[in-house]
């Protein structure tokens, strides 16, 4: 079983730094896990940006993912892929990808994470948490009484599978998100825009570092 980190970095952009500027950053900050998330971008320009991600990802030892585009994961060497809800089928995508590679998966209900679940994901995107301007067409906001409720349904079902909170969450949201089952976060701007990255990662990893007497996962 791949091992799935708590802390997730998802890229962005503005108007002043590019996705790869912010994933340099991150990963100086002492982030683990990227996730390259691009829209509205050719597939060429993307292959050229994972490549070059998967350069940076290497040099720190880190784990890159890519969203959305199978294929690109493949001939990138990136270690998984993290499929929206309108991407390729989880167990299509393994059949593409095969068993080594992580394949994580978003949901915002507990349907669609037994669905992912059965399919072979390694992991859980849940949300989102709040709202967001990061994520075209959202889905319901679940905030904390729907993350509660969700997991109190994956605990009874016995599933096994880390679940990643994601959707406009900030640092000071991780203790409550963790009480409610949830494994770890995926986090964007409260990365990109902090102050003193290395500060607010180790912030960060210390408050996913602490136990959780409801956790439902094995990992």
């Amino acid at each position: 079983m791949n091992t799935i980190d708590k802390l997730h970095y998802i890229s962005q952009q503005s108007l002043t730094f590019s996705h790869l500027d912010a994933i340099k950053e991150a990963l100086q900050a002492g982030c683990k896990w990227i996730q390259l998330r691009i829209k509205d971008e050719s597939e060429e320009n993307l292959s050229d940006y994972a490549l070059q991600a998967k350069m940076l990802c290497k040099s720190y030892q880190a784990k890159l993912i890519i969203n959305d585009y199978a294929d690109i994961a493949l001939k990138s060497g990136a270690d998984g892929l993290h499929l929206g809800e309108h991407d390729l089928p989880v167990h299509r995508a393994r059949q593409l990808l095969g068993n080594s590679f992580i394949i994580g998966a978003t949901a915002n209900t507990f349907e669609q994470i037994v669905r992912h679940a059965h399919d072979g994901a390694d992991y859980i995107g849940l949300g989102p948490y709040r709202f967001t301007l990061t994520k075209k067409n959202l889905s319901p906001v679940l905030g904390l009484e729907g993350y509660a409720r969700i997991m109190e349904q994956v605990k009874a079902a016995k599933i096994h599978i880390p679940v990643i909170a994601i959707g406009g969450i900030l640092p000071e949201d991780i203790p409550a998100i963790l009480q409610t089952g949830i494994y770890g976060v995926a986090l964007s701007g409260a990365i990109t825009n902090a102050a003193n990255g290395a500060v607010a990662v180790k912030s960060i990893k210390q408050a996913l570092s602490v136990p959780n007497l409801n956790s439902v996962h094995l990992n």
